[in-house]
């Protein structure tokens, strides 16, 4: 099985809500594309990454670096 850290990678669409951050806790949080996973250590489990929120058709309209848990982001 893989790990947390396996699982988000450069050129992945994942789910940010209230379980990535209490920042997101908006109530249907949003997608977001990822550029790219920042190698710095940091708390053990949380990541900064760097893309793009994406709209309801998946449209790139924001460019975001968020901080996020690791196994708070969903699949889209």
């Amino acid at each position: 099985m893989a790990t947390v850290e396996q699982m988000v990678s450069t050129g992945d669409v994942v789910l940010v809500g209230r379980a990535a951050s209490v920042q997101f806790a908006g109530r249907a949080g949003f997608a977001f594309r990822v550029v790219s996973v920042d190698a710095r250590p940091t708390y053990a489990g949380w990541v900064w990454l760097d893309g793009y929120q994406l709209d309801s058709r998946g449209h790139a309209v924001t460019r975001r670096r968020i901080f996020v848990r690791q196994a708070g982001l969903g699949r889209a």
